[in-house]
């Protein structure tokens, strides 16, 4: 039997066994939302206007339970009730790294410090779990003798350390932060790409998503005065850039199926080459995020539905929504319009919200459910099936805030 009939075999078995534990288990609830959704398509969602603090609210709410559903003062991987006993994982390093960032924002915008002292915790439980290279590891936290590096984590992580640090003064966490930065600076090779990528995603030399760290690295530089760090983000954005395809869509991009990039990592990429350009001033670059998302805005449903995947020609490859590429995508559309003045980014940005906010469930009663985002939308589809990983809340978080700016409104 070859690997690949064996890798196909071994995923339905496994997709057999979540719907058994679905259709036979005690999560009624969960059970209701599968069924539910699962026959209906997402064209037919009907967006919710409005409710954008209501929204928000609860999101933070579910990261909030998300690291107390922890021991260790990390964000809980997410909330997967079929492949846990409690429903919650644990802690993951990568993404309680930009959660920091999301806290601290919703925090600044409403004065609730608390948050702030919740992303703090975070940050110190990651400098325990940092390596000794400087790296954050791949995965879900492990003992020490188990890590592997991943240079994307470890971007993520650096992201947070330094929204951190805008907070609370701790040399700590300062010399984590000068530690992760080094190692992403030895990390890239001559063309500006990211060596590690870690052993949690597909085996491809080249991640282009990994740019996302570029954006971590610049601020670092404009932390610490050094601009061997932001000119290591210039130089990691141009090498991205030799990936873009004419139409703004790249190259070698996804975690595990490059010729079919989830709009989760095309999320990654536009966001990390934006922000940098922004940073650096660099209008090249907002001209290669903007032909990116120009490319995905023909595909945005008047509903806000937009399919997960996309081939080279911008081609939907898949029905299922990926809740946190939509989140992104809308981020990005958000960004833009400001930069832009362009009234369309943000008509565009405000659809994938409002069909994000429609699959929110707040009332069910389970507090691994309310508040979250789902992996995917129907939540059986093929990114984080079954689940609610932390940073789909965190992304949808993000989106809302800039929702709410972009109307004027008030977080508290």
């Amino acid at each position: 039997m070859s690997n690949s009939i064996k890798q196909k075999y071994w995923n339905a078995s496994h997709r057999l066994q979540q719907w058994k534990t679905i259709l036979l288990g005690n999560n009624r609830p969960f059970r209701d939302i599968v069924l539910k959704d699962q026959f209906r398509s997402p064209k037919a969602v009907i967006p919710v206007l409005g409710e954008t603090v209501e929204r928000a609210e609860a999101a933070v709410r579910w990261l909030v339970t998300a690291q107390d559903a922890t021991p260790d003062g990390g964000v809980s991987y997410g909330y997967f009730p079929v492949s846990s006993v409690s429903g919650w994982e644990a802690s993951y390093p990568e993404t309680t790294g930009y959660i920091m960032t999301s806290l601290i924002s919703f925090a600044q915008l409403t004065g609730q410090s608390d948050l702030i002292d919740r992303a703090y915790r975070m940050a110190q439980w990651e400098t325990n779990t940092q390596m000794s290279s400087g790296a954050i590891q791949g995965g879900k936290v492990i003992t020490p003798d188990k890590q592997s590096p991943a240079a994307f984590n470890t971007g993520m992580v650096l992201d947070g350390f330094l929204s951190v640090l805008q907070e609370r003064d701790d040399s700590t966490i300062f010399r984590a932060t000068e530690r992760a930065g080094e190692f992403l600076i030895n990390d890239m090779n001559e063309e500006g790409m990211f060596r590690t990528n870690g052993e949690f995603v597909s085996a491809k030399s080249i991640k282009t998503y990994n740019v996302l760290c570029a954006w971590a690295m610049h601020r670092l530089g404009k932390l610490t005065g050094k601009t061997l760090y932001s000119d290591a983000a210039i130089r990691a954005v141009e090498g991205a850039l030799k990936f873009r395809k004419e139409n703004g869509w790249f190259a070698e991009n996804c975690l595990d199926d490059h010729l079919r990039p989830l709009t989760h990592t095309i999320g990654y990429t536009a966001q990390g080459i934006l922000e940098v350009g922004v940073a650096a001033e660099r209008e090249d670059f907002v001209e290669a995020s903007e032909r990116c998302l120009q490319g995905i805005l023909p595909n945005i449903e008047e509903n806000g539905y937009l399919a997960g995947r996309f081939d080279s020609d911008w081609h939907p490859a898949v029905r299922w929504v990926c809740a946190t590429g939509s989140a992104q995508i809308a981020i990005v559309a958000y960004r833009l319009a400001q930069l832009r003045g362009n009234q369309d980014y943000r008509a565009a940005a405000d659809k994938l919200v409002n069909f994000l906010k429609a699959i929110q469930r707040i009332d069910t009663g389970v507090e691994g459910i309310d508040g979250a985002m789902a992996g995917s939308y129907p939540i059986m589809g093929n990114y984080m099936t079954a689940g609610y990983p932390n940073w789909a809340t965190k992304y949808f978080l993000d989106a809302l805030m800039l929702q709410a700016q972009s109307t004027g409104l008030k977080m508290k």
